[in-house]
């Protein structure tokens, strides 16, 4: 049985350009699979049944394994018999009506008013790094926009005369109004800061990490944990929190 699960991560590689980390999620949750099986006599995919499916991830569930896990091992076993289905190695897929544990998903921390003031006065020195960081702190929670529309904006999307900020969001264009807080943020981050950081005249993007090329994500994430410690905020701040916390606030 494991020979088609090799075959079946070959597969996966050449056709689905699945990473390392996705094919040995794979292989281990169909390992894993294919022991419980065979500890029930079951030594051919195509003897396996829904009931004996259903078995299992009970099993995993009595393990104390979390529903999101269970969920995320009920969609790799649907996947590969999908794929033994269409190799003709079983006749029936036993997946179509398994049934998988529901997903509780979390609401999303919100920040108050005062821990956000908090957040956002940690960047208070005027050096580049910390004028640039006040400046996207405040343009996140001043636009309610995400994090990966900031960090893709480009000088020309931002009218400072106008005050609004332009990015694209699906297929469409959308704009932005920028308050005073934003406005004031930005204007100290281009003049002061971003000559500074810039290290070629080229290049474009609005806000630059401290090698002057474009900041990243990652590069975000961090310098966001960092504040979040220094403000001493104990709730789980992520890339989303000031994104929800804004709509909260502006409804």
């Amino acid at each position: 049985m494991l020979e088609e699960v090799k075959e079946f991560l070959i597969y996966l590689k050449k056709t689905k350009n699945i990473t390392l980390n996705t094919e040995l999620s794979y292989e281990r949750d169909l390992r894993y699979l294919t022991i419980f099986l065979n500890e029930n006599g079951i030594f051919e995919w195509k003897k396996v049944t829904m009931t004996l499916l259903q078995s299992y991830l009970l099993s995993l569930e009595r393990e104390g394994k979390s529903a999101a896990t269970i969920s995320r091992i009920c969609a790799s076993i649907r996947t590969f018999f999908h794929y033994a289905l269409r190799k003709k190695m079983i006749e029936e897929d036993p997946t179509q009506f398994l049934y998988s544990p529901k997903v509780e998903k979390k609401s999303p921390e919100i920040l108050t008013i005062e821990e956000v003031e908090q957040l956002l006065r940690q960047p208070d020195k005027r050096t580049p790094k910390q004028l640039r960081d006040r400046a996207m702190l405040e343009l996140l929670y001043g636009t309610g926009i995400q994090v990966t529309e900031m960090l893709s904006l480009q000088l020309t999307d931002l009218n400072m005369t106008m005050g609004y900020i332009s990015y694209r969001e699906k297929d469409q264009i959308r704009s932005v109004p920028l308050n005073d807080r934003v406005r004031t943020a930005l204007r100290r981050y281009l003049e002061e800061a971003r000559p500074q950081l810039l290290q070629k005249e080229a290049e474009s993007s609005l806000f630059l990490n401290c090698a002057g090329k474009p900041m990243s994500r990652q590069g975000f994430w961090k310098l966001l944990k960092h504040y979040t410690s220094i403000a001493g905020i104990q709730k789980e701040v992520t890339l989303h929190t000031l994104r929800h916390t804004s709509s909260m606030y502006s409804v």
